[in-house]
């Protein structure tokens, strides 16, 4: 069900669809929408999902991208297909949502972009802007905000296969997949949290997937699984 959505800053065309967003606030790993705006004792994080993408209408995104910035609005439009279109322009958007309703910031941010691409906000006279990380799959966006480094992996359900699973897995978690009832399940559990993982450190697609959780005992991991909607997604932090 949609929320009643509010918000002044929010284009009228697209504020149903950005009512949709479901909120996982602090806990990340406790799932459950909570009523907006987000109360002072559950600001500092926060992670922002919109799902059922099909949903969205040719007008409503177009809608979308006509309130973006002009530098997002040039990138969204870049793409040739719908897909692409969409993932760009409601990842910007729910990154905007979620700093208005996590931190009170209400400007549009920028972008600026660290060792291995990983981006940082500019938010012109803030000076220690929040962290944040995006993320998308053909049946949702991620939006993450936190006081802290931060990764976020959404993934859809359906991309393992045997070969694969043994190029990115070590052992024991080939093992644990093999015993699983749900190895798609499964699997996409463990891909989110290596993704993840590589988005919190910004230091890339590490050579040895099999081993990557291995080598950080000091992160922490706050998996989501919706089957019946075909996704997965994975916060990682640090301790």
């Amino acid at each position: 069900m949609e929320k009643d959505y509010k918000d002044p800053l929010c284009p009228a065309d697209i504020s149903p669809i950005m009512g949709r967003a479901i909120w996982l606030v602090r806990p990340l790993k406790t799932s459950s929408t909570v009523s907006l705006p987000v109360t002072e004792e559950d600001r500092g994080e926060g992670l922002l999902i919109l799902d059922n993408l099909d949903a969205i209408t040719a007008e409503e995104l177009e809608a979308a991208i006509a309130s973006l910035p002009p530098w997002r609005r040039e990138k969204a439009l870049r793409f040739k297909h719908r897909q692409g279109r969409l993932e760009c322009a409601f990842a910007y958007l729910l990154l905007c949502q979620a700093l208005r309703e996590v931190y009170g910031i209400t400007q549009q941010p920028s972008f600026s972009l660290g060792p291995h691409d990983k981006p940082s906000l500019l938010l012109g006279e803030i000076s220690e802007s929040p962290h944040f990380n995006l993320s998308h799959c053909r049946q949702a966006i991620a939006c993450v905000v936190s006081d802290h480094p931060v990764g976020v992996d959404v993934e859809s359900i359906g991309r393992y296969s045997e070969s694969l699973a043994r190029h990115v897995l070590c052992d024991a978690e080939l093992e644990a997949v093999h015993r699983d009832p749900d190895p798609q399940l499964a699997f996409t559990r463990l891909w989110t949290q290596k993704e993840a993982l590589v988005k919190l450190t910004g230091r890339g697609i590490d050579d040895d997937l099999p081993t990557l959780l291995l080598k950080y005992n000091n992160v922490s991991f706050h998996t989501q699984a919706y089957p019946a909607k075909g996704y997965v997604v994975t916060v990682a932090m640090w301790r």
